[in-house]
């Protein structure tokens, strides 16, 4: 189609379905003049309005008015009206006048290589501009620009070197804008010593050029090289933008560097560069370092909030109310949910465990057609597999067209958060026989879920497939398989498999650490501490975390001192699980006193994690009184209590015998708090009454919970009617149990202790021979102190 043949129908389209924009008919006037009329400069304008008001309509008007002028053979005029159509988004019309232009020039290219790389069309963007070069012309710094962003974005590292020799060759490597985006092209593409050889090479840079560099390191993880040229850059007198803040927050967010990242907070604020993008990437540090409190101060004294503030702060979120209250005024605000939103949401809503907003946000993705998004989707899965809904996982995974190797993966991740490693691993074996090609991340979970089995050969087998599929170095894998080593007691592998690592972050050293401490290698745990501090690295809460739970479980009190002492130097006293650990291993220790200091001095955080433990502590040195208190005490706080609050108050009215105390405040998290009960805090509930003489009420809650009764709480009821010498229930309590898991050596010893005590000396004998038949052996108990 000719130009003025498309120009014709586009006004007459305008005519018959539009009224003339305003401004056009000011320029219709104008061209009644023909000198005016026939003017470039007049044109220009009224494409210049069109494309400021994002109008088509005028646009196409103007269009077809070039056409009757004779001005589809001006170039200039055509390169105005592609700039047009290309800056309004239409970028088929944009292409089709770039296609039917009679005369192109560099501007022309440079014009469409942009629009095509802003696009998103970057592969298209690389052909235009090597049909640029065949045409004899020179690329501009704006096309040099465009091509270097497009081989970022589609990895084309050959490509980007390629056009960076050109720009050698045409003398174009000083150009800033050029500079600046050929070192965000190496950046980008993780070569950071090409970019920082671009940026020494450059004779002049601006802050665009100390962004790309910043950006470059923090996208490289390299977060103390970035802080370092944020730094070198305020001293010489570079004014900072809001890129440059953004990313220097965003790499203290990386290393967790809370210090740094207040002072560039204070920095913000003194120097009035608040922006929208400066207070998200402050939250987001925040809500990484577990500041929820700092988290909603500058959400609630935010002017302007978009979609990434409110998703950071729904990420932050600590309990039902609050993601209620908080989505209320979402909605009030006028905003929509996102894909990004709902799997956030769902994110929160499985590590809650609360299923019932789960489902009523899942019912709200339905209905707004969000379920088309495979993150939203994955995140579902994940939520119902933390809920235990096996079911929901399978009709989720099952109603995907399209099954991308991120679903499987949260699949699998399921089955073994559910304790069905089989399954687990008949679907990565379904995965590879489907042709779905596994990623780093696929084998990471299957070998964590054959750590459940301790098994050396499976260990060994997929360490083999790992290495065969190229994924052997890879960070996660690598820490899988170190724990997997560990965990079948071949320290030697882990540590040959933990030297070969170019580059240990903290999530390493505290995965180590943590399977260290869990398989009772606490001198080795110790030492990887001091590796840690030695390399020049800050330990983070989650190694503190792990290191005195170790102490704990060992009662280990001069340690847990020692590492008391650390953690207050190294000023992790005030973070929640940190404090949560200390409280645990001093009472642990024996040592209630220096579990409340260090209780009083964490409680001013108004975190349930810490009142949790207090609560947990004070129950398990039989002080119920205390534990009811500071229960009360919490309430008075405002902090809204969670699942587990109810666990560790319950347990101390249990281990008191104050029954009717225990049952009100079962009955208080359905009334006051609106809450689902856990497995957990039915299984407390159900212990309670066993161990008080309250069997039939124990059978009760058994038959009436929403959930199929487990080995556990069966256990509890039966351990009550040995106690309580109640054969009978006991023995329909073993029937359960043993349908359940007829190996296990508790429930044996356990009813024959029934029938002993209900003086049934036949019975017993009976199932101390049973025993004996099926091979179960008791193991002869110990006890371990520290001296």
């Amino acid at each position: 189609m000719k130009i003025s043949a498309l120009g014709t129908g586009l006004v007459s389209l305008t005519n018959r379905v539009f009224k003339f924009h305003p401004s056009f008919e000011r320029f219709l006037s104008y061209s009644c003049n023909i000198s005016i009329g026939r003017d470039p400069k007049t044109i220009a304008t009224a494409l210049s309005l069109s494309e400021n008001t994002k109008s088509l309509i005028l646009g196409a008007q103007v269009h077809g008015h070039m056409c009757k002028l004779g001005f589809d053979y001006d170039t200039f005029s055509m390169n105005n009206l592609l700039k047009m159509y290309c800056r309004c988004g239409f970028m088929c019309e944009g292409f089709k006048v770039f296609e039917e232009m009679p005369q192109r020039n560099v501007v022309s290219w440079s014009l469409i290589t942009s629009s095509l790389s802003k696009n998103g069309e970057f592969e298209l963007c690389l052909e235009s501009f090597l049909e640029m070069m065949r045409d004899g012309l020179m690329p501009t710094e704006f096309a040099f620009g465009s091509v270097m962003k497009a081989c970022a974005d589609v990895e084309a590292y050959g490509f980007g070197s390629g056009v960076h020799c050109l720009s050698w060759k045409i003398g174009m490597e000083q150009n800033v804008f050029v500079g600046g985006s050929t070192l965000s092209m190496y950046a980008r593409l993780g070569d950071i010593t090409s970019a920082e050889l671009v940026f020494e090479w450059m004779e002049k840079v601006d802050v665009g050029c100390w962004n790309a560099m910043i950006g470059g390191y923090t996208n490289c993880g390299l977060s103390l090289e970035a802080l370092s040229a944020v730094s070198l850059l305020n001293s010489e007198g570079i004014k900072m933008d809001n890129f440059t803040i953004v990313s220097a927050v965003k790499a203290c967010s990386l290393i967790q560097d809370l210090d740094s990242g207040k002072e560039l907070h204070g920095f913000i604020l003194r120097r009035g560069l608040i922006s929208t993008a400066a207070m998200n990437a402050l939250m987001d540090m925040y809500l990484i370092s577990d500041r929820k409190n700092s988290v909603l101060k500058i959400f609630n004294s935010m002017q302007t909030r978009d979609i990434i503030s409110w998703n950071t702060v729904f990420g932050g979120s600590s309990n039902e109310k609050e993601i209620v209250d908080l989505f209320g005024k979402f909605v009030i605000e006028g905003m929509k949910p996102n894909h990004i939103t709902f799997s956030v949401l769902f994110r929160q809503c499985g590590v809650l465990l609360d299923s019932r907003l789960g489902f009523q946000f899942f019912s709200l993705a339905v209905h707004l057609g969000c379920l088309d998004e495979t993150r939203v989707l994955s995140s579902i899965i994940s939520m119902f597999s933390q809920f235990g809904l096996m079911e929901m996982v399978h009709s989720v995974f099952d109603s995907l067209v399209f099954k991308p190797v991120s679903a499987w993966n949260q699949f699998i991740l399921a089955y073994s958060l559910n304790s069905f490693e089989m399954e687990a691993f008949r679907t990565f074996s379904s995965l590879l026989r489907y042709g779905v090609v596994a990623n780093e991340y696929t084998f990471s979970i299957i070998i964590e879920t054959a750590c459940k089995f301790e098994n050396p050969w499976m260990c060994r087998q997929l360490h083999c497939a790992s290495l065969k599929a190229g994924f052997g170095s890879h960070k996660y894998v690598s820490c899988s398989l170190i724990k997997c080593y560990i965990l079948i007691g071949s320290l030697e592998s882990s540590f040959e498999i933990f030297n070969q690592l170019e580059i240990v972050d903290m999530a390493t050293y505290g995965a180590v650490i943590s399977t260290l401490v869990h398989q009772n290698h606490m001198y080795e745990a110790i030492m990887f501490l001091n590796i840690l501090m030695e390399s020049g690295k800050k330990p983070d809460e989650f190694t503190f975390g792990s290191i005195l739970n170790g102490c704990s479980s060992r009662a280990a009190y001069h340690q847990t001192k020692a590492i008391h002492s650390l953690v207050e130097k190294m000023g992790f006293g005030f973070h929640v699980h940190v404090a949560s650990a200390i409280i645990d291993a001093y009472a642990k220790c024996g040592d209630i006193g220096s579990a409340q200091g260090a209780f009083e001095q964490s409680c001013q955080s108004n975190d349930v994690i810490v009142y949790n433990s207090m609560m947990m502590a004070y129950a398990h040195h039989g002080l119920a009184c205390e534990a009811i208190q500071t229960f009360e005490k919490m309430r008075i706080a405002k902090v809204q209590p969670s699942q587990a609050s109810f666990v560790s108050v319950i347990s101390a009215c249990r281990h008191m015998g104050l029954v009717e105390q225990g049952r009100s405040l079962f009955q208080t998290m359905k009334s006051d708090y609106n809450m689902t009960p856990s497995r957990d805090n039915y299984g407390c509930l159900v212990d309670m009454l066993s161990r008080n003489g309250f069997l039939y009420d124990a059978r009760y809650i058994i038959e009436s919970m929403p959930f199929s009764p487990w080995p556990a709480i069966l256990r509890s009821l039966l351990s009550g009617c040995r106690i309580y010498g109640n054969v009978e229930l006991g023995q329909w309590t073993a029937e359960k149990l043993l349908s359940l898991a007829p190996q296990n050596l508790a429930t044996h010893v356990l009813l024959s202790k029934v029938y002993s005590e209900g003086n049934s000396w036949e019975d017993a004998a009976n199932i101390r021979k049973e025993m004996t038949d099926r091979g179960v052996l008791k193991d002869p108990g110990y006890s371990r102190v520290e001296i």
